[in-house]
């Protein structure tokens, strides 16, 4: 890992209901309930799944580039972790992504079980 990745992984692991668990090749991935934030391969390379508009503007302001292997057409993006500008890059759409699944989640449980 590169001095970015340890601090990242420490970070996102502070976060309410965040587990890690081993992702393809030897990456970590960052979940919450079954959804899956992102993984982190050692080298300072963090996949991210993003909504196609949001994934769209990321690429075109040249922040993120497409995922290297995913289809086209799929949210995923690619961040190189470099340097600290690209560090916090890297946590900012960690925690967007993270507060999306955490709000989303608590909708699903009100559906299930309204407020009295």
């Amino acid at each position: 890992m590169n001095a970015a990745s340890p601090d990242i992984v420490e970070e996102v692991a502070s976060w309410p209901r965040v587990e890690l668990s081993d992702g393809r090749f030897g990456s970590i991935r960052f979940m919450v309930g079954r959804r899956e934030l992102g993984h982190l391969h050692g080298s300072g390379t963090l996949d991210v799944p993003l909504p196609t508009r949001m994934k769209a503007e990321l690429v075109a302001r040249g922040e993120v580039e497409a995922h290297r292997f995913a289809r086209p057409d799929s949210g995923w993006v690619t961040l190189r972790i470099r340097d600290e500008e690209s560090r916090q890059r890297a946590l900012a759409i960690l925690r967007e992504r993270y507060e999306h699944a955490v709000s989303r989640g608590a909708r699903r449980a009100q559906a299930v079980d309204p407020p009295a």
